[in-house]
């Protein structure tokens, strides 16, 4: 079983493998900085659906049929699936998989669902050797504008704070302990209200939870910033970011450039009109499956701590006036498989 260090840390005692990882994007997100590094990148923001949430469905088979071909696995080999995304019972989610035949777990955490889903698959496989479980999640710009803003029909205006909902999904499927990347220790968020009600600063109200999250995994298993390659939060985009870098200097923690934000990443900010940067479940599951992971596998990147964020509101609560809740959790990614550390 995994081994419980404390304070929602846990230590992998089998130190399961990434077996396979696959990513699926639109158009805008393959021209932005990223474009080369994905597996599937779609000209036609519907994918061939004739409904927004149809297409996000669609978007999320296919990062799960490319994690399937990257690995050679079947998709009856896969014994769960840990999945989420943005819209309303996680529909996008259950659509997609629901004639997959794997066992099924639907999960919220909004943006943080990536890393979410990434930490119950590695619990399992860890509890469980011998099984396969894939972590996925997707974000489509229109259906989450539809839900949580306003139709893209209406035109409405962007403050500068606001950030882009990536059209993008992402899936990792770990199992035994096997060859890198390897998850070594997970850290399970709690939730952060510090009282923020815009829903156009997703940043501002997530950036405490990353704080709170990353400053527990290093003071649970002994590590610094210096320990890492690369710490990257999603997707706290540029506000977020800065927040959360100055909360760390009040520490006396300096960041620097090991750390980065895939809603930084993701997009060009100067080319393209994303404002504050991109944001959804997509963003950071798919920066991780096209972007990163390759690079610990070759070993170019030998720990990186990903931490993904989400804002856990909707928008009856804040049209109430409801402050909107944040939170984080951590992933340790590295490309050493020794247990223990």
């Amino acid at each position: 079983m995994s081994r419980f260090v404390k304070n929602g840390t846990v230590e992998m005692k089998n130190v399961p493998s990434i077996v396979s990882y696959g990513s699926a994007v639109g158009r805008m997100e393959g021209e932005g900085p990223l474009g080369s590094c994905f597996d599937y990148v779609s000209e036609d923001s519907a994918f061939g659906e004739n409904t927004w949430e149809k297409a996000e469905s669609r978007l999320q088979q296919h990062a799960f049929e490319q994690a399937l071909l990257r690995g050679s696995i079947a998709e009856s080999d896969i014994s769960f699936v840990f999945a989420g995304d943005l819209l309303n019972q996680c529909t996008g989610s259950a659509y997609s998989m629901r004639n997959n035949g794997a066992r099924f777990v639907g999960l919220y955490g909004a943006c943080s669902t990536m890393a979410e889903s990434l930490c119950m698959a590695a619990v399992f496989a860890d509890s469980l050797e011998g099984t396969l479980n894939a972590a996925l999640t997707s974000s489509h710009f229109c259906s989450a504008e539809r839900q949580f803003r306003f139709p893209e029909t209406y035109g409405g205006q962007r403050p500068p704070t606001s950030q882009w909902t990536a059209t993008a999904s992402g899936c990792v499927i770990v199992g035994k302990h096997e060859a890198p990347p390897f998850i070594k220790t997970i850290t399970i968020g709690t939730i952060i209200d510090m009282g923020i009600k815009d829903a156009n600063n997703m940043g501002a109200a997530m950036a405490p939870a990353a704080y709170d999250t990353i400053k527990t995994h290093f003071e649970n298993t002994g590590t610094s910033p210096e320990d890492y390659d690369l710490i990257l939060t999603g997707d706290l985009g540029y506000v977020g970011s800065e927040i959360l870098r100055d909360l760390f200097l009040q520490d006396g923690v300096l960041l620097g450039e090991r750390y980065n934000d895939c809603g930084l990443m993701l997009f060009d900010r100067k080319k393209q009109d994303v404002h504050a940067g991109g944001s959804g479940c997509g963003c950071s599951a798919s920066v991780l499956c096209g972007h990163i992971l390759g690079r610990i596998k070759s070993g170019e990147l030998k720990n990186v701590l990903f931490t993904a964020t989400g804002a856990l509101m909707s928008t009856t609560l804040v049209q109430q006036g409801e402050s909107i809740p944040g939170i984080a959790h951590s992933v340790h990614i590295s490309f050493d498989g020794e247990q223990g550390g």
